[in-house]
């Protein structure tokens, strides 16, 4: 019975998570899949055709809709959601 119940619970957090996830914008999702990736803000800047600073404002905006208070955080949630387990060959960090 415990162990359902913790399940349960599990569930319920993931679909929160999935929830967060769904209310960025697909700019914002752009930008949170960069950075959970170990990308700096200047490398999603290039990548997306934009300044730095635009980067840093979706990111501060994307960890305000995710509630989070750190990267670390943000790459969890990442992991929980799958995000991290879709990344390729190409996708390693720059230098």
């Amino acid at each position: 019975m415990a162990r359902h119940e913790t399940a349960l619970a599990l569930k319920d957090k993931l679909e929160a998570l999935r929830a967060q996830l769904l209310i960025l914008t697909p700019r914002q999702r752009q930008v949170f899949e960069i950075i959970v990736r170990g990308k700096t803000n200047k490398h999603a800047a290039r990548e997306l055709g934009c300044s730095e600073r635009t980067i840093k404002a979706h990111r501060q905006v994307i960890m305000e809709k995710m509630k989070v208070q750190s990267l670390a955080q943000l790459v969890t949630i990442a992991e929980r959601l799958g995000v991290l387990q879709a990344s390729g060959p190409g996708d390693q960090k720059e230098d």
